[in-house]
């Protein structure tokens, strides 16, 4: 039975899935879109809606909070300076996923992951 197991494992074990999902997450914070599948996007999607929910407080808990998690200083930055204060009065949602067809090589569903 399957019950109570939530996520995917997107093949990977633990340790370089949790480092995946942060970098992507990075990525979608510094380039405000990003180009991937829709396994890695779904499964990236509620860990960057935490980070900016966490970035939107702008006090020092929450810079450290975000560079426990990031590896890019230059992520944090832009999460607390500008995202924090571009969606202060956003209550959620902040990402969306734009389908984009599927990868030539191996037939993977692409989709673009944007900021809103």
């Amino acid at each position: 039975m399957r019950h109570r197991k939530k996520g995917t494992k997107l093949g990977r074990t633990k340790k370089p899935r949790e480092m995946m999902l942060r970098n992507l997450a990075a990525s979608v914070v510094i380039y405000e879109k990003v180009k991937t599948t829709e396994a890695k996007a779904k499964a990236v999607k509620p860990v960057l809606e935490k980070m900016i929910t966490t970035a939107k407080k702008g006090d020092l808990t929450a810079r450290r909070r975000l560079l426990a998690k990031l590896t890019q200083e230059k992520a944090v930055k832009k999460l607390m300076d500008i995202l924090g204060d571009k969606y202060k009065e956003r209550p959620g949602g902040y990402c969306r996923i734009v389908k984009l067809g599927y990868r030539a090589g191996d037939g993977a569903r692409m989709v673009q992951l944007e900021l809103v």
